[in-house]
């Protein structure tokens, strides 16, 4: 593990070393792929932590390789958000047999004692914070609290790259596996190969715990004419998802929209992607909610504006571009910025916003909005239309 690329300011590089936090790391095998926030490294045989590290939280990530003589492939990134504290020591060891870091020694205040009272002698084998990227994580984090993490991060503490899956029915008993429908006979289609699968779920602590967006987007008893409403504007459904996850503090959505961009753009977990995307759709078509939430959209225009300056263009043609979803969402969220009764500084922010995007990206939303396209609906059970 190479030292920082970038020279510090003695200052700073003073504080950190007084106040900065310290992971002890022991065992983690040469080769490893390891990084904090928006750094990685491959681990040499001297490894034994990270020091100097600025309070707060972070994102330790990992990525465990085989021996050399399997080829020395690097394994699915495992990853978690820690908070730490000033000087604070966390002490962690490899478990060879579960391939990942085990941190229960931490608990051990006489362990933790010992490692703090010959930190000196473990200096060495300690590399230093890399300081260079912390104004990218900082950008990346702002609205992310430990409260808000903790609470999004599985139970299980790690959040994975490959999902750990286990079969919905377990069919342990010969009984129970004789009642399922054969499968010794050829697949007449792709739909019916697919449909003998077997049903998989996540294994029980280890999914994201993201807030659930509303299916229903109208309240009940609404008319088709409001069901219609609320189909194009999704302001009632982020009003239930704010009252449900964030009544207190509606701000700490900004929170889960990072942490899910955290979780794909480096722990490369694509259900993060996806909730993003998700959660992006529902605030950026939430018209009412705009001129209600002037604070909770000021905040979105900013993290936006970190997450999409500091990704390669290339990417958006690779991923987010597929089927324009980003341009067509914000295309009608800059319309929505520019309509009635949006607060004054909102709209030149998001006016501001929408010329950084055209000369960066080159995207055009001002292209004809297809104001005559047919709204599909879903009408409450039982609901007729003479």
């Amino acid at each position: 593990m190479a030292s920082s690329s970038v020279d510090m300011d003695p200052d700073v590089a003073r504080r950190l070393f007084e106040e900065g936090a310290t992971l002890v790391l022991l065992g983690v095998p040469r080769g490893t792929e390891l990084g904090i926030d928006c750094k990685s490294w491959q681990v040499g045989p001297k490894f034994r932590g990270v020091k100097m590290i600025p309070p707060g939280l972070h994102f330790l990530h990992y990525s465990s390789v085989n021996s050399p003589s399997c080829g020395t492939e690097i394994g699915p990134k495992t990853g978690l958000f820690i908070a730490l504290k000033p000087k604070e020591i966390i002490l962690a060891k490899w478990d060879a047999k579960e391939e990942d870091l085990d941190f229960s020694p931490s608990k051990n205040e006489e362990e933790v004692a010992k490692i703090r009272d010959n930190l000196q002698e473990l200096d060495p084998f300690l590399g230093p914070y890399p300081y260079e990227v912390r104004r990218k994580w900082v950008s990346f984090t702002d609205r992310l609290n430990e409260e808000v993490a903790t609470k999004l991060q599985p139970l299980s503490g790690r959040i994975c790259a490959f999902s750990d899956v286990v079969p919905e029915l377990q069919l342990t008993h010969t009984k129970d596996r004789a009642e399922q429908p054969r499968n010794d006979t050829e697949c007449q289609s792709m739909r019916e190969g697919l449909d003998r699968l077997p049903k998989m779920m996540h294994r029980e602590g280890t999914e994201l715990r993201f807030s659930i967006i509303p299916k229903k987007t109208y309240p009940l008893g609404a008319s088709p004419a409001e069901i219609t409403q609320c189909s194009m504007d999704l302001s009632y459904a982020l009003e239930t998802l704010l009252e449900k996850y964030y009544q207190a503090q509606p701000l700490d959505l900004l929170g889960e929209l990072q942490f899910a961009f955290v979780c794909f753009i480096i722990g490369n977990v694509y259900e993060g992607f996806e909730h993003w995307k998700s959660l992006l759709t529902l605030m950026c078509r939430s018209e009412e909610a705009m001129r209600k939430h002037k604070d909770l959209y000021l905040g979105l225009i900013a993290v936006l504006y970190h997450q999409l300056g500091e990704i390669p263009p290339d990417f958006f043609v690779d991923i987010v571009s597929q089927d324009n979803f980003l341009t067509s969402t914000l295309q009608d969220f800059f319309q929505f910025a520019a309509g009635p009764g949006i607060d004054g500084t909102l709209r030149k922010r998001a006016e501001k916003f929408k010329a950084h995007l055209t000369k960066k990206f080159r995207w055009d939303f001002d292209a004809d909005l297809d104001d005559c396209a047919p709204v599909v609906v879903e009408l409450p059970e039982g609901f007729t239309v003479n």
